[in-house]
């Protein structure tokens, strides 16, 4: 099987399996899922979704939380780790947003990039999610797995995992793919104990078991 073939495969099967896989970090504007993804890094996002309550409560928009005290900022979201440059980075990326795009998230790759603390990845997950465009989110999870499965030999650089993957994987079904690869990264091929291959989906194509594709 070629990886085309077996991409296909792999995302028919997950969509089986996940059919309502989505974003796992809570957000109801596009600002907020900016916020929460820089709080994502080395944190998981169900402590994210906790902490954040708490910050939107104290600032509701952009603009407050452009004018809050980094300091201030720093003392909500430490307990996600690195309080003090997750917090400079959202507030500077507040005050871009107003002074430069009217309190509005930019729609563009390369615009997203620019902002403080956006990666590749925070920029793809942003792309997809919220402007419904085809991205790529080369998260732990799917760098891990796509290894495993055999869709890329050995790669562990995100970029290169994203321009591999950005050959195989339909445009439109890029997003979907990658929030599937969470879900199934965390119930089933599992990075802190062994994989579940008993019960998954993919055991008979996955690479992991020997199947030569």
């Amino acid at each position: 099987m070629t990886k085309e073939k077996l991409a296909l495969e792999i995302i028919e099967r997950l969509k089986k399996e996940y059919p309502d896989a989505d974003c796992t970090l809570d957000y109801d504007q596009a600002w907020k899922l900016l916020v929460s993804v820089r709080l994502a890094a080395q944190c998981t996002d169900a402590r994210v979704n906790v902490v954040v309550e708490k910050l939107y409560e104290k600032y509701p928009d952009v603009k407050s939380l452009a004018e809050a005290p980094v300091g201030d900022i720093e003392a909500i979201v430490k307990p996600c780790g690195l309080g003090h440059s997750k917090a400079r980075d959202i507030s500077a990326c507040m005050k871009i947003l107003m002074e430069q795009y009217g309190g509005n998230v930019p729609d563009t790759f390369d615009e997203l990039l620019k902002l403080p603390g956006v990666g590749r990845k925070s920029a793809n997950l942003i792309m997809g999610d919220v402007f419904g465009k085809p991205a790529i989110v080369t998260d732990t999870h799917c760098i891990r797995l796509v290894n495993r499965m055999g869709l890329v030999d050995n790669i562990k650089e995100p970029k290169k995992v994203e321009m591999a993957l950005w050959k195989l994987i339909p445009p439109e079904e890029g997003s979907d793919f990658c929030h599937r690869l969470v879900y199934h990264g965390r119930d089933v091929c599992t990075a802190r104990t062994k994989p579940h291959c008993e019960r998954c989906c993919l055991s008979d194509i996955c690479a992991k078991n020997g199947v030569d594709n």
